[in-house]
């Protein structure tokens, strides 16, 4: 209940900050923030809370990305819609890779099925240049389109302004919702049983296959659905900006920072390492260097993560 709490009033926090001073530079940088904050905690869902160490959660948020962009490109599919379809199409490819990986019980052998996964995703977006373009890069994204709201009149989505912005909390808000509650319903207890012991799980009545099968399914659809938002904000795509193994490792840096298998420490890992990364452009060359460094020290000082050693061990 206090991690709710602390969410909330993060969030509250988080949408006062562009209307206190709407700087164009902080409102993309907590619009980044959001995003990464959502996608990593669609991952802490499943590897988290159910123990399965997918190390290929980026293909999700690619797929979404590459469907919902070349279905508004080549279709003329709204992006309202493709934030749908895109987060369908994310969740259907998590439940064809979690079939097989269902059998894996070892860690290791599902982080290595799913990362492979990841590569084969890179790799044919690579080499499908007619359709994706490649590594050129796929250009001409359309932008959100405008929306009427009847309190707040007509939203125009143009330039990354505050409507992205908004628009991105709405969204992680509501997965946040949906993981608040799914946490702490009987499928919540199950996750945690599988991860704490599958045998022990399926000795109770837990039906272990199917179990997996809902969370992989919604982490994904939740990766995906953040995969299409990204598309139509950044306007452009490349393989290696949606598919490549840096993204996984920013999502698990942010999960371990903020507490892996914590209801709100992704999100408190997402913004810590969002904005210490943008902080540290300054230094150039250097950046990476001290950032990596930083994350060390964190880690070795705080293993169970931020929000375990803020509000204690008994946080879930």
């Amino acid at each position: 209940m206090r991690e709710a709490h602390v969410y909330l009033g993060v969030a509250i926090l988080v949408a006062l900050v562009p209307l206190v001073g709407p700087d164009p530079y902080t409102v993309h940088v907590l619009t980044l923030c959001l995003l990464y904050a959502a996608l990593s905690s669609s991952w802490n869902l499943v590897s988290g809370y159910a123990g399965l160490f997918s190390f290929g959660h980026q293909a999700f948020f690619g797929l979404g990305a590459y469907v919902s962009a070349l279905l508004a490109m080549k279709a003329g599919v709204a992006p309202w819609l493709g934030l749908v379809i895109g987060g369908g199409a994310a969740g259907a490819a998590g439940l064809l890779i979690a079939l097989p990986c269902l059998g894996l019980r070892a860690p290791p052998y599902v982080a290595i099925a799913t990362l492979g996964f990841a590569e084969i995703c890179r790799f044919i977006t690579m080499n499908l240049v007619g359709l994706t373009r490649g590594e050129l890069g796929l250009g001409g994204i359309p932008e959100m389109p405008a929306v009427h709201l009847p309190l707040f009149g007509t939203l125009s989505f143009g330039a990354r302004g505050l409507p992205y912005f908004y628009l991105i909390l709405v969204i992680y808000v509501g997965v946040m919702a949906v993981l608040y509650r799914l946490v702490r319903s009987p499928l919540g207890l199950a996750l945690k049983a599988v991860r704490d012991s599958q045998d022990a799980a399926e000795s109770l009545g837990v039906n272990v296959k199917r179990t997996k099968l809902i969370v992989f399914g919604l982490s994904s659809v939740i990766a995906g659905v953040t995969g299409a938002f990204y598309a139509h904000y950044v306007l452009i795509l490349t393989p290696s900006s949606v598919f490549s193994v840096p993204i996984m490792v920013e999502i698990v840096a942010m999960t371990l920072i903020g507490g892996l298998g914590t209801f709100v420490g992704p999100s408190v890992g997402a913004f810590a390492v969002t904005l210490l990364l943008e902080y540290l452009r300054v230094l150039g060359d250097y950046r990476l260097l001290i950032y990596g460094t930083l994350l060390i020290v964190l880690i070795l000082l705080m293993p169970a993560g931020v929000v375990r050693r803020i509000l204690g061990q008994r946080v879930s």
